[in-house]
């Protein structure tokens, strides 16, 4: 069974290799410069490039490049699943839909599910991690996209950003939605609903921040100490390692992973960015 995911995923690009899980790269645009999400720039350079006074745009996944991987499949005559970039927020997932039923023209048995994380960054990274593991142990394409949907449907997605105006300038929210904190150290907290981004308060300097998510955790986790939590951070660690040891002291989890944003996420949420995905149901 050949799974694929997109580089929306913020996975490290020795996952997608050695997990054997095909990478579908979304794309960076830098000034007169272009690059592939993951295999040709690393979010460093995007969160660099911000704070320069540029603004990275991106684009989505090539469609030629999906066409080639979906043919594949089809002539091995093998099973595959591919879990996308939440729909509200990249036109990716509806492209592949639009690719699979191109490639079905030729090859009518292709055996390709498409499924829509609904999800952004190591929240959808860990949709893509689960269904590794449940393909190393044997399971059937039915019951892996039945427990990916299930936790797609069950991820709790929490943000909090310096300036929510990279987003609206991107798109991902509306602007009427963007609330600046500036020079009043306000921090907007925002969460994922039906796969898109909407702001949820705000509160005013990091400890509030974390101490709201915290809450929120409480609130809405379900058996949080059997859960592996998901922490992703615009090039701020700090920040990142702060919510993951409270983390630890009120839930003692069964792991929390922490990463930098990938490329094409930090191109709209900017530098600053604190991400944390937690699932409200587990089965």
């Amino acid at each position: 069974m050949r799974l694929f995911a997109d580089s929306a995923s913020d996975l490290p690009k020795d996952f997608f290799e050695n997990e054997d899980v095909v990478l579908f790269p979304l794309r960076v645009h830098i000034g007169d410069q272009d690059f592939e999400d993951i295999r040709g720039i690393q979010s460093i350079k995007v969160f660099d490039a911000i704070r320069a006074g540029n603004h990275p745009k991106t684009s989505q996944v090539s469609p030629e490049e999906m066409l080639k991987a979906f043919e594949q499949l089809a002539i091995a005559d093998e099973e595959g699943l591919y879990i996308a970039f939440s729909s509200e927020l990249s036109g990716t997932y509806s492209t592949a839909v639009m690719v699979a039923d191109q490639v079905r023209e030729d090859y009518p048995d292709l055996k390709l599910s498409i499924l829509d994380s609904k999800a952004a960054s190591l929240g959808y990274g860990l949709l893509v991690k689960e269904a590794v593991k449940l393909r190393s142990g044997g399971h059937s394409l039915e019951t892996i996209l039945e427990k990916i949907s299930f936790m797609a449907d069950h991820l709790e997605s929490l943000f909090t950003v310096e300036d929510l105006d990279y987003m609206a300038k991107g798109g991902r929210i509306s602007k009427g939605s963007a609330f600046v904190g500036g020079l009043l150290n306000i921090k907007p907290l925002l969460h994922v609903e039906d796969g898109k981004l909407v702001p949820i308060e705000k509160l005013r300097g990091r400890k509030k921040v974390i101490k709201r998510m915290i809450e929120l955790m409480q609130e809405r986790g379900s058996q949080l100490d059997q859960q592996t939590i998901a922490i992703s951070h615009g090039d701020d660690e700090e920040f990142a390692l702060i919510l993951k040891q409270e983390i630890e002291q009120h839930f003692n989890p069964k792991e929390v992973e922490v990463h930098m944003i990938g490329s094409v996420i930090a191109a709209h949420t900017g530098p600053g960015t604190l991400a944390l995905f937690f699932l409200n149901k587990i089965e």
